[in-house]
């Protein structure tokens, strides 16, 4: 049996009570943190919660050799994941690997950003649209798709989840003054007007999940410059906001009352 097990947001605490006895409970377990990892917790910690020895392993064993799909055909294996296991479709494709070999399997989720984020924001989930992502720019990669992807979703209405580029190998965690800068740089190398600029309202997000979150709403060019802290960040490009997002948004996070005479 092959189990898909994650780890939720941000500590080993986060994992649930059927997650937990799963791992109790299999033969070996295994790790994978490049897609994302438990920044308030060591991995010592999470061994001593489970009780049992976890094997880590890098991109390459992931994505190419899977040996945990082979090993699964004997015995019960576990692959823990930060967040939900599904979100990333890596993790989708084992599914598809156990069922061709006829290998059963069972998935055991996780919280994840993608409704923790909305949600801690105050924002009405239903009004967001695409999910974008901010990568870590290289030389001659400076994709101008996440700019892109927030324009097609203001154009309707729609609330955008920017996520950040996690580089967990090299220890490189983009932050929101990151992804706020890459956004700007876009916009100037525009050749029309944009619909993104320095006084576009937006909301940058510190730590979900953990009792030191931040989420601080204000125009990008004074957010560009707030200290969010330790990773993990994401940012959110709000759309034409219903009053009750608003006043939330003022009182929680801190955005100016200006906005309510928006509405």
């Amino acid at each position: 049996m092959f189990y898909l097990v994650g780890l939720g947001l941000f500590d080993e605490k986060d994992i649930s009570l059927k997650g937990l006895e799963c791992l109790k409970n299999v033969d070996k377990i295994y790790a994978e943190f490049f897609t994302s990892r438990l920044f308030g917790s060591s991995f010592g910690a999470i061994e001593n919660l489970i009780g049992k020895e976890i094997e880590v392993l890098v991109r390459g064993e992931v994505e190419e050799e899977s040996k945990f799909i082979e090993e699964a055909k004997d015995n019960d294996v576990a692959l823990i994941t930060g967040g939900d296991p599904l979100i990333a479709t890596t993790h989708s494709e084992f599914l598809v690997q156990c069922a061709k070999k006829g290998i059963k399997y069972e998935v055991i989720h996780g919280s994840s950003i993608l409704s923790s984020a909305p949600a801690i924001s105050g924002l009405q989930a239903y009004k967001f649209g695409k999910v974008t992502t901010i990568p870590f720019p290289d030389y001659n990669f400076y994709p101008k798709s996440p700019y892109e992807a927030i324009e097609e979703n203001l154009h309707m209405d729609m609330h955008t989840l920017v996520l950040l580029d996690i580089q967990a190998h090299k220890e490189r965690y983009m932050s929101v003054n990151e992804g706020l800068e890459y956004l700007m740089n876009i916009k100037n190398d525009l050749d029309h007007e944009g619909l993104i600029t320095e006084d576009t309202l937006a909301i940058g997000i510190a730590r979900v999940g953990s009792k030191d979150v931040v989420v601080k709403a204000g125009s990008i060019g004074d957010l560009i410059d707030f200290d969010f802290g330790e990773p993990l960040h994401c940012i959110i490009i709000p759309s034409k906001l219903h009053i009750v997002e608003a006043e939330y948004l003022v009182e929680i996070a801190g955005a100016n009352p200006d906005i309510l005479n928006e509405i």
